[in-house]
C-alpha cells in the first residue's frame, strides 16, 4: 500500500481489452515526508477520486486480476480514500 496525489485522469482510444470502461488516474506517488517518490504511475479508479485527491493505492495484482480480468497488463488501484 502507498500513498499518492492524483495529478489527473488518463484517456486512449486503443488500450488493452481489459481496460475498457474503467477510469484511469495518474498518480504521483508519495513517501513517508510526503515528497514525490518516483514517476506518476497509472492507476484504475473505481472509487471517484479526482485531481488534488489524496489517494491509497495498491500493486497487488491479484486485486486488480479480480477487478479488470485475469489477463490484465494494469498494477496499480486506487483501494481507499482517506480523510485529510
Amino acid at each position: 500500500m502507498q500513498v499518492g496525489r492524483v495529478l489527473g485522469t488518463a484517456t486512449s482510444t486503443i488500450k488493452h481489452p481489459t481496460f475498457q470502461g474503467e477510469r484511469m488516474l495518474i498518480v504521483q506517488l508519495q513517501g513517508m515526508n510526503g515528497k514525490d517518490d518516483g514517476e506518476p504511475v497509472l492507476a484504475f479508479d473505481r472509487l471517484g477520486a479526482r485531481r488534488g485527491d489524496t489517494v491509497l493505492l495498491t500493486s497487488d495484482g491479484a486485486i486488480l486480476q479480480k477487478m479488470l480480468g485475469k489477463d490484465t497488463p494494469g498494477r496499480w488501484s486506487v483501494m481507499g480514500l482517506p480523510d485529510e
